[in-house]
């Protein structure tokens, strides 16, 4: 047994997609943006701006709360944190602390056995963004962009309550999917619309915490679990040594795989909140939060249990919920179709189409306005006139070009035959020309029949349906 026991919390911020900023009527997409032209007086702090909260922002609030099984509070506040940062102009950041939206939630992250881990969520604060700075290499400057400035962040901060790396890397990816599928954020890792900033501790006492260090702004959740992994080696290795795990903040090296210290770290009282003057209290009505329940779409949890029902694997699964986009067309072929189609049109979507659509050949829009021909090409294969392998062939054009697939099967003479009048005389013809395979298949062996099905096969270009040909095969020899 490890001699250590790590415990770790992580801190998410989240994007929220809003329209403007959250106190300022200015874009909030600062994607493609230069340098500081999505800003406006109160970005700069200037004296005499006042803040109005975006509405929308609070909707969305709510729905995360909803997503995150928490308490939303019907009555939140805002407080002012001091602290200095050449991007912050004002010297404060507006956000919530001691009455947050959102309070006592839950997460139920699935492990890569399958496994589910339940990780609880202590709060979940709104509160505006600062700027960016960047420090070009080689200079003796700093520039300050403070097009992020005021964007709307979620923070979403669980308890202690994972021990592991892998366990990490699972919340991560689960709080990931629960704010794309609740409407929440775009949740684009690369743009960065969700930060993880992950806090490790050890401790030979599994009922106590060590001192924890902090390792902010990752943005994958690999990321995350090799900050932790390395973490809990680094905390290790300096309590063998006899030396002290110091309460830091710390920075994520991506390409030495491991974290770096950037300074102190600071506890509440350092920051100095007092309640925000310049805005009044959030009250939220009840009903307001049950309407917004009642519109929420499926959520990842609810679409893991349609998903096994209709018999698709957990691998399936969970590349499905990857990609939203996959995983509403799969919703609505298991809501009207049965298992057996389920399955198939499963097996494309996580397998040729994927492949496909990350290879930038076909879009999930083209994929979902061809359900109906997809449902149809899946029908073929079960009645027998189509074979896995030709509906591959099929399937591309079938989509790129709204073709139906029968009529695409018929032009590239690959529909299969299985009538027993159009086989039969061939099916004698092989029996005939093989009578030593035929003698072993009376037999039992099993690599026989395999080859009389594949002269069959060969005789008739490739149209045969195999398994009516290895049956026919049976019978007649049977006779």
């Amino acid at each position: 047994m490890p001699k250590y026991f790590p415990t770790i919390g992580i801190e998410c911020h989240v994007q929220l997609k809003t329209k403007t900023k959250l106190f300022d009527g200015v874009d909030n997409d600062a994607r493609d943006a230069a340098p500081n032209t999505l800003i406006g007086p109160l970005c700069f702090g200037l004296p005499g701006t006042l803040p109005v909260l975006n509405s929308k922002a609070v909707e969305l609030c709510i729905r995360a709360g909803i997503a995150l099984n928490a308490e939303v509070a019907t009555y939140s506040k805002f407080d002012r944190k001091h602290y200095f940062y050449p991007d912050l102009p004002k010297g404060y950041q507006i956000t919530q602390f001691d009455e947050p939206i959102v309070l006592n939630g839950r997460v139920d992250a699935v492990l890569a056995s399958g496994e589910i881990v339940s990780v609880r969520v202590e709060r979940a604060h709104l509160e505006e963004d600062a700027g960016k700075s960047t420090h070009p290499e080689g200079a003796d400057y700093s520039l300050v962009d403070l097009n992020r400035a005021g964007t709307p962040l979620l923070e979403i901060v669980s308890f202690p309550d994972i021990h592991s790396a892998a366990h990490a890397k699972a919340y991560a990816r689960e709080l990931y999917l629960l704010m794309r599928y609740a409407g929440v954020s775009d949740a684009d890792l690369f743009y960065g619309n969700m930060r993880f900033d992950v806090n490790v501790s050890i401790c030979e006492d599994p009922s106590r915490l060590g001192t924890r260090s902090e390792t902010k702004n990752l943005n994958s959740f690999r990321s995350v679990e090799k900050a932790v992994e390395y973490e809990i080696k680094r905390q290790t290795e300096l309590l063998e040594k006899g030396e002290k795990v110091v309460q830091e903040t710390r920075g994520w090296d991506d390409a030495k795989q491991k974290t770096f210290s950037q300074r102190s770290k600071e506890d509440a009282h350092d920051y100095r909140y007092f309640p925000e003057p310049d805005i009044p209290p959030v009250e939220i009505a009840p009903e307001t939060i049950e309407s917004i329940r009642n519109e929420m779409p499926s959520l990842p949890s609810g679409l893991r249990e349609e998903f096994a029902k209709a018999g698709l694997a957990q691998s399936q699964i969970e590349t499905l919920l990857d990609a939203p986009e996959a995983a509403e067309i799969m919703r609505l072929i298991v809501a009207g179709h049965d298992q057996k189609t389920a399955r198939t049109i499963g097996n494309w979507l996580t397998g040729e189409l994927q492949r496909l659509v990350a290879a930038e050949e076909l879009s999930w829009v083209k994929v979902a306005d061809s359900i109906n021909r997809l449902v149809k090409l899946a029908s073929m294969i079960d009645d027998g006139s189509l074979s896995s392998s030709a509906a591959k062939t099929v399937i591309v054009e079938m989509i790129m070009k709204g073709t139906d697939p029968e009529d695409i099967a018929k032009s590239s003479n690959l529909l299969q035959v299985s009538d027993e009048s159009e086989l039969v005389g061939i099916i004698e013809q092989v029996i005939s020309n093989n009578s030593k395979a035929a003698d072993d298949v009376k037999r039992g062996e099993v690599k026989a029949i395999g080859f009389l099905v594949g002269q069959v096969m060969r005789l008739s270009s490739g149209q045969a349906n195999p398994s009516v040909v290895a049956e026919l095969i049976r019978k007649q020899l049977a006779d």
